[in-house]
């Protein structure tokens, strides 16, 4: 496991050598999707500061996003906090110093006209994740029990892959029901497959992802990090404001994200639904919270409590041990009003 996760850094360090100073921030998914819109909009902005870049560095999952941060091969990732708890108990000392994503962005998703309605109906079926790695096994797994089924016994989680090859692999039976997240689910639906999300009960209430960086990292590199959570909060506040601009510079920033094979009408409006699919959860009512980039502990807690009582974490871990708001005044100083005037006024 650590050798191919390091592959992924070692596969992009020339490229980031090249690019002078360069800060390397792990995206928790094989490819890099609308989602990234905040980064490629700060890039374009120019609101890191000056002389800093980002570069994302597409991994399979949160759970190989908290261990290359871990292991000193990224100085920050954008990860779902379900594999943190693991980490800190094995003596990782780790925090979300920025949560991005204030609702989940996960659920469980089937086939729109097939048969399954509810989640105890997975009994004795296959539930597709992007990854092994995926914050996606967790959500599953927790899900289950939650309904009196067994994640051992009662389903099988299996790798779907992303986008087209698991709407494909949903569609021909192959796999019962999707356990991913917002975007997986548009993209999913732009390649023909309409699906239906089934009742998770409290899961959509609960925070997700958000940057994780050592709290060495966060001592000694504090203004980088503060850099990199203003760029980013700006990014988003930017690309709620206008959509098909955020996308538009996107294909800018990160031409591979540009679809092949479709037109630029289309693949516009497929890619703008995709956005709009996660823009629900940047959000700051989708938290309860008043600052950009804010961790409610009290939420963090709950889901904590949720995962450790499904048996999906092992460890009791308070959410102070593991996020903080301690950068956030810093984080916060710009003026929200400002861009969003110029996002909507943008060309």
């Amino acid at each position: 496991m650590k050798k191919r996760i390091v592959a992924v850094v070692v596969a992009l360090a020339s490229t980031a050598q090249a690019a002078g100073d360069t800060v390397k921030v792990g995206f928790c998914a094989r490819t890099i999707t609308s989602a990234a819109a905040p980064f490629a909009i700060a890039t374009k902005m120019g609101w890191y500061g000056p002389g800093m870049k980002i570069q994302l560095v597409p991994v399979p999952g949160s759970t190989d996003c908290v261990k290359l941060v871990a292991t000193g091969d990224l100085p920050y990732s954008l990860p779902s906090i379900e594999p943190l708890p693991a980490a800190r108990a094995q003596g990782v000392k780790a925090k979300i110093f920025y949560t991005a994503y204030q609702g989940n962005i996960y659920g469980i998703a089937v086939a729109k006209d097939g048969p399954i309605r509810a989640i105890k109906d997975l009994k004795g079926k296959k539930i597709g994740v992007a990854s092994m790695g995926s914050g996606g096994v967790h959500v599953a797994r927790g899900v289950l029990a939650m309904t009196g089924l067994d994640p051992d016994k009662d389903a099988l989680i299996v790798v779907a892959g992303e986008a087209a090859q698991a709407g494909a692999l949903l569609r021909a039976g192959e796999v019962a029901a999707l356990s991913m997240y917002d975007t997986q689910y548009a993209l999913i639906e732009a390649a023909g497959v309409p699906v239906r999300f089934l009742d998770t009960g409290p899961l959509s209430r609960f925070p997700s992802n958000g940057f994780l960086a050592l709290e060495e990292t966060l001592r000694k590199d504090r203004a980088q990090a503060v850099a990199l959570g203003k760029g980013y909060a700006m990014g988003t506040i930017f690309a709620m404001a206008n959509p098909q601009a955020a996308v538009k510079i996107l294909y800018e920033v990160y031409p591979q994200t540009r679809p092949s094979g479709k037109s630029e009408e289309i693949a516009l409006r497929d890619d703008v639904k995709t956005l709009l699919a996660r823009a629900g959860h940047w959000r700051l009512e989708a938290g309860g919270v008043k600052r950009w980039g804010e961790s409610s502990i009290k939420d963090f807690d709950a889901y904590l409590d949720f995962l450790l009582k499904w048996n999906v974490v092992k460890d009791k871990v308070p959410a102070t041990e593991m996020v903080t708001n301690d950068l956030l005044d810093d984080v916060n100083r710009f003026d929200v009003a400002r861009i969003e005037a110029q996002a909507k006024a943008y060309k």
